[in-house]
């Protein structure tokens, strides 16, 4: 369904009533375009005092080929050079360049005092970023700090992060990025993504990449010769999971109920998929699963997308509607998980990327089902990621308002305050939460485990 309201807004009359009413004005957001950089723009890079991350993301940069400016900085422009990026020079009393990201390593932050870094990088800049632009703090993960003022100084960088997503607007996203000690060769799928259009909904957030093998990939097709299951792929977020998943490189096994199959068959034709028409809520699901990939080479990635809402305020919920939720969109998952980690279903290096929301954070009226299911996913990821074995991970998103058959059928007025109480002043699109899924899924991203990204522009509920 169209944004009407975006729509009135790009118009003259209606940025005028927009200006003199202090009304949302939402941006257009840049997305991922085949065969487009994977920036578009300057980037502006710092470091604290003694950081430690600065040699691996300037190799990122480097091999991005970014057009990367620091200002007087000997032991960044150092560290640079010996990976082979060339820093270009910028005048911090330069107030006419414009910039596509600002990248600040954090890592050397180590007290409170020093947080004064941040102001000092970001403060002369703010208003120097272009609209879709992209604020990336990179720090260490505060619970493996080797003091407790290091790691209240890295904690405080999340308040930073977030208060800077709500504050540029213009479709400016910030993140922040932990990473583990000796983990720094795992940094570039997270970095690439994050600097890229394919993270456009995906802002307030934090990433923790931990230690895992490094594994070197084809990035225009980081999936290619994988094999992948979509459950719910036959409309809405499920179809563009299968799209995009398939444009990069991976052969997609669409899975849906029966009464779904023509739909089904469409998407699979449209990607060079396969079908399988199946009920998820079957006990022998996981093992169908495992038998449909055999003949692929087995199973490589499995994306637990199938979900269903049926709202009723708990006085006047059945029974039968508590079961159909949580059986649906938790216990199934759990169900499939057990079966293929039991039973060799996943190949070394596999993938497997839940399906949460933003319900499972906040809450909703009304969705006491939908809302436990949701938050019983997030309980999934966060307690098996330590278990896994073979180089087996499993993270989740978290969608928020996306624009689907779904929610153009809530009440116009609910409707749009879910579209506009976030920091970018619109709903997301189906293949926000797809590229965020295709980046989890990544054979690059060895060292992302345990993670729950939002995709819901910074939303306002359950920040």
């Amino acid at each position: 369904m169209s944004d009407q309201y975006q729509a009135f807004a790009k118009s003259p009359i209606g940025k005028f009533v927009i200006k003199n009413l202090g009304l949302p004005s939402p941006t257009a957001l840049d997305r991922f375009q085949a065969g487009a950089p994977v920036i578009q723009g300057a980037v502006l890079l710092g470091a604290a005092v003694n950081s430690t991350l600065t040699g691996a993301i300037s190799q990122v940069l480097s091999n991005i080929h970014a057009d990367t400016y620091a200002g007087n900085n000997a032991q960044l422009q150092q560290t640079a050079a010996e990976v082979g990026l060339n820093l270009r020079a910028f005048n911090s009393g330069d107030k006419e360049s414009k910039f596509k990201a600002l990248v600040f390593d954090a890592s050397g932050i180590e007290n409170a005092d020093q947080l004064k870094d941040l102001y000092e990088f970001f403060n002369p800049v703010a208003r120097q970023i272009e609209a879709s632009g992209r604020v990336i703090v990179i720090g260490t993960t505060p619970e493996k700090a080797g003091s407790v003022s290091a790691a209240i100084a890295q904690r405080a960088l999340e308040g930073f992060v977030k208060s800077v997503g709500k504050e540029f607007k213009k479709g400016v996203v910030a993140e922040l990025v932990y990473v583990d000690k000796g983990a720094e060769a795992n940094l570039e799928s997270t970095l690439r993504f994050l600097l890229s259009p394919r993270s456009a909904y995906v802002s307030g957030q934090v990433i923790r990449v931990s230690k895992g093998k490094a594994v070197k990939v084809d990035w225009a097709q980081p999936l290619a010769g994988k094999t992948a299951v979509v459950t719910g792929a036959s409309r809405g977020i499920g179809e563009a999971i299968a799209h995009v998943l398939a444009r990069d490189g991976a052969h997609v096994i669409c899975l849906d109920i029966p009464p779904q199959q023509a739909d089904l068959e469409r998407v699979a034709g449209e990607i060079g998929g396969s079908v399988l028409a199946l009920d998820i809520t079957a006990a022998d699901a996981g093992e169908k699963i495992k038998a449909a990939a055999a003949d692929k080479g087995g199973l490589d990635i499995i994306v637990h997308n199938a979900g269903v809402t049926r709202d009723k305020t708990l006085a006047n919920m059945k029974p039968e509607l508590w079961d159909m939720v949580i059986n649906i969109n938790l216990a199934s998952n759990e169900r499939v998980n057990d079966y293929l980690l039991n039973n060799d279903g996943l190949n070394a290096n596999g993938r497997i990327v839940c399906v949460s929301s933003i319900s499972g954070i906040a809450g909703n009226l009304g969705q006491t089902n939908y809302a436990a299911s949701k938050a019983g996913v997030i309980g999934l990821v966060k307690f098996t990621a330590p278990t896994l074995k073979n180089g087996i991970t499993i993270n989740a998103v978290a969608p928020g308002f996306i624009e689907t058959q779904m929610t153009a059928a809530i009440p116009f007025a609910i409707r749009e305050a879910g579209r506009r109480m976030n920091s970018m002043s619109q709903g997301g699109l189906p293949v926000d939460v797809a590229e965020t899924i295709a980046y989890f899924a990544s054979t690059a991203s060895t060292g992302l485990n345990g993670n729950v990204v939002r995709v819901c522009g910074q939303s306002l509920l359950g920040a």
